[in-house]
This record gives C-alpha cells, sequence and structure tokens, in this order.
C-alpha cells in the first residue's frame, strides 16, 4: 500500500502516512519485512572472556553448588566474580533468562507513599533487630518458628521452634541473640538496641515486654498493616521457607530445631547480601566489630 500512487497527486503514498492512517508502528512493519535469523540475536561487542555456552555451564554448576534455592542473577554473577569468572550482570541475566534458570518472582502492584516510607536499615550491627515468626509440618504437627534478624547485617541472630506460639517462646530468638551477640544474660546488657516487631499478641505482651525492658532493649513496633516496617526479618523468612522448610520434612520438633540451628550457622557463612557489595552477613559483623569483640 506504500508503495500505490496517489490519483490526485501522482506520487506514492508512503510508509509513514500509511502507518499513520493504519494506527501501526513502522517497527512493526520493518521487523515483520526483514529476514527470520537463523541464530537468536545477541548484545554487540566482545563475547567476554568465555563463550556463552561455558559461561552457562558455569552457571548451572554454581545454581548446583549453592546451599540456597531461588538465588537471582545478581547473586549468581557475584559467586562467580569468587570464583574468578568476571563477566557482565546483563549476559549472566539474558543466559539465566533464556534458559529459564532465573528465580520464580511476584510483581506487586505500585502504592503511594505510605506512613512507613524511609529506612529501617542502620549503619551498624546490633542496633535494631527484627522478630517474627511463621509456622510449618512436622510429624508431631503443626509448629511455630519464631526468627531474629540484625537490619544492618541482614545475619540471623536466633532460631527457634516450638508446638506452641506463646509470648515465651517468642523470646527465645532475642536471647539467643543476646547471650551470643553480649556475652550474657542480665540487666541493661543490651542497652543500645531496639527490637523491630509486628503488633501479634506474642509480641505486645506483658512478658515479651518486661524481658525486652530488664536487658535495656528498646521496643520498635511497626506500623499496623504495613508489614514493610517489620521488612528486614519478613525477608529472612522467605528465604527460611525456600531453602530449608518446604524442601525438607522433619519428623519431630527437635529435628527442626537441630536443623534451623545448622541454617543459621550455613546462611550467615554464605549467603549474600547486595547492600553490602555481596558479602555474607559474618563479613559485615566481622568488618564493624574489633578482634576481640568477635572472640568474646
Amino acid at each position: 500500500m506504500s508503495r500505490a500512487v496517489s490519483p490526485s497527486s501522482g506520487t506514492a503514498y508512503g510508509l509513514a502516512r500509511v502507518c499513520r492512517t493504519w494506527r501501526v508502528s513502522r517497527a512493526t512493519v520493518h521487523r515483520h519485512l526483514s529476514p527470520a535469523r537463523s541464530e537468536p540475536s545477541r548484545r554487540p561487542g566482545p563475547v567476554g572472556p568465555m563463550p556463552d555456552a561455558a559461561l552457562l555451564e558455569a552457571i548451572r554448576a554454581t545454581l548446583t553448588g549453592s546451599p540456597f534455592h531461588g538465588e537471582g542473577h545478581r547473586k549468581v554473577w557475584a559467586r562467580l566474580r569468587h570464583k574468578g569468572v568476571r563477566t557482565s550482570k546483563r549476559r549472566v541475566l539474558r543466559l539465566m533468562r533464556d534458559h529459564d534458570l532465573l528465580a520464580p518472582s511476584r510483581v506487586g502492584a505500585p502504592r503511594g507513599p505510605r506512613n512507613h516510607d524511609g529506612t529501617i536499615i542502620p549503619e551498624a550491627v546490633d542496633t535494631m533487630w527484627g522478630t517474627d515468626l511463621t509456622t510449618t509440618w512436622t510429624g508431631e504437627g503443626q509448629v511455630a518458628v519464631f526468627v531474629a534478624v540484625d537490619h544492618c547485617s541482614a545475619e540471623c541472630v536466633g532460631l527457634h521452634a516450638a508446638r506452641r506460639a506463646t509470648r515465651f517462646e517468642a523470646l527465645e530468638p532475642i536471647r539467643q541473640g543476646v547471650r551470643q551477640r553480649f556475652g550474657g544474660f542480665a540487666a541493661k546488657v543490651a542497652a543500645g538496641l531496639s527490637v523491630r516487631h509486628d503488633h501479634g499478641s506474642q509480641y505486645m505482651s506483658d512478658a515479651f515486654q518486661s524481658e525486652l525492658a530488664f536487658l535495656g532493649i528498646a521496643s520498635s513496633p511497626a506500623f499496623v498493616r504495613a508489614p514493610e516496617g517489620n521488612g528486614c526479618a519478613e525477608r529472612f523468612i522467605r528465604t527460611l521457607k525456600e531453602n530449608l522448610l518446604w524442601v525438607e520434612s522433619f519428623d519431630t520438633v527437635e529435628d527442626l530445631r537441630r536443623a534451623l540451628l545448622a541454617f543459621r550457622e550455613v546462611y550467615n557463612a554464605t549467603w549474600l547480601i547486595e547492600r553490602h557489595g555481596f558479602r555474607p552477613p559474618a563479613a559485615i559483623r566481622a568488618a564493624q566489630l574489633p578482634p576481640a569483640a568477635l572472640a568474646a
């Protein structure tokens, strides 16, 4: 049609006029007119230190060797760099996308300003911890799993499993962290620390709040109906589910409790935190605290 001649002007209509009249993009027309490619398109420029096939094998080996499930292309890229394989994030993303290796993700609807807008990430460790609970199943029935996470380093400071989700069981991850990070359990031993929690009955109870006050910990409840305010604990629970609770089964609560403690050590030593330059939580703590404090 673009090559047809107008009877009034004697000139061809032209592609631009035809596309404008039919409301079709010219790029779409050119794409359909161009011959089909025998090979998939790739970004122009040098290939890199290895061809795509070799890099794909390295990516698969990295995913297989990682102790975690659901790691995205950024952490795969970081683990490749740790092994001496230097390439770009975009190339890793392209290969993982083309071969269905990306972790599934949910895309939420955009929302306007919320009352929790700001940051919950402090500059130093042992400044704010987040705590929350989830549930799972064992051979003995449903079990509550309580967590405590450092907001700065994303380090898991406490994990606990119990048959009943009581206010006393909710305190156990906090007690674990206080004993290990502050060297004991006494009045005001954790002064300067605050704990972020939701408005669950366990966390708002007098027993929970009184023990926080005894330890010198400030209570920091998140905003109502704003789970993002407790996002550090929520994100850790997602990692815990994807790498332990949803992929392994346990006969007893004690089996689950031991597995949680083992997972805590693996997570703190090997899970990569992007905002800290793809370093694990234990390395972030080691970089901030003096050697004497780490030895204690």
